[in-house]
């Protein structure tokens, strides 16, 4: 432990597993006050956070009602890291109303939501690190079956990028973190449903993920967390609003 993110009031959503999981425990390893939430709540066991809580971040009226409490015990977030999010597949043809809606919901919305309801504290505070998970596959890269998906990323950044200019002069940061291809269970639910939609075994369904970095391997949610360390840490005290990849050369 380093302490590079010492007593840092901190809120992670979709903690309990994948990205956002590496990004709680590494947080809490350089000692950041870590609020780690999910709306799998019971799947947070393990975690050494200061507190571990349910939280939807599809209900403004959750975020709001849980920014209230978390500022009233802890006060304001030094840093806010945004990871909860969904993978659509698909072209435009096969993504109905329905999903697009959910999509934008959960990958753009939740953002908004959170940033809304604790910003205010924020900037009473002095300040802080805004941390939004985007994609390489957004306004950087587009992929096959990613239309929902690549559309709701480009999005964040665009989101990233507003907030930084609006806040530039009074102490806020906001940037995004764009992944490649990283091994979760989230990515082991696509390699499964395209499995299953193509009639293609496992290995090769995972071998075609694998080809598609340049560097010939998938990343980890480790690779991923020590950006984001970095991004809330003050060591990048002078950079915000921008995309930046941690994606093995994807968008080369």
């Amino acid at each position: 432990m380093t302490d590079r993110l010492r007593n840092k009031v901190t809120l992670v959503t979709a903690a309990a597993q994948g990205i956002g999981r590496a990004i709680a425990e590494a947080f809490i390893a350089e000692g950041a006050k870590v609020i780690a939430t999910d709306v799998a709540a019971d799947k947070l066991k393990g975690l050494k956070a200061a507190k571990c809580a349910k939280l939807d971040v599809l209900s403004t009226k959750a975020v709001d009602a849980f920014a209230k409490s978390i500022t009233k015990d802890f006060g304001a977030l030094s840093v806010l890291v945004n990871v909860a999010g969904y993978v659509h597949q698909g072209t435009v043809l096969e993504c109905s109303e329905k999903e697009w809606d959910f999509s934008f919901d959960l990958n753009v919305k939740s953002m908004h939501r959170t940033i809304k309801a604790f910003l205010p504290a924020m900037l009473k505070n002095g300040g802080g690190s805004i941390v939004n998970m985007s994609s390489g596959v957004s306004s950087v890269k587009g992929l096959p079956n990613r239309y929902a998906y690549g559309a709701t990323k480009a999005a964040v950044i665009g989101l990233t990028k507003a907030v930084a200019a609006d806040f530039i002069t009074r102490g806020i940061r906001c940037n995004a973190i764009c992944p490649g291809t990283i091994v979760s269970p989230s990515f082991e639910e696509r390699v499964k449903a395209v499995s299953k939609a193509t009639g293609k075994p496992l290995k090769e369904v995972r071998d075609n993920f694998i080809a598609r970095q340049p560097m010939a391997r998938l990343g980890t949610a480790e690779e991923v967390a020590a950006l984001a360390v970095f991004l809330a840490s003050d060591e990048s005290s002078y950079i915000t609003g921008q995309p930046h990849l941690v994606d093995g050369g994807l968008a080369l």
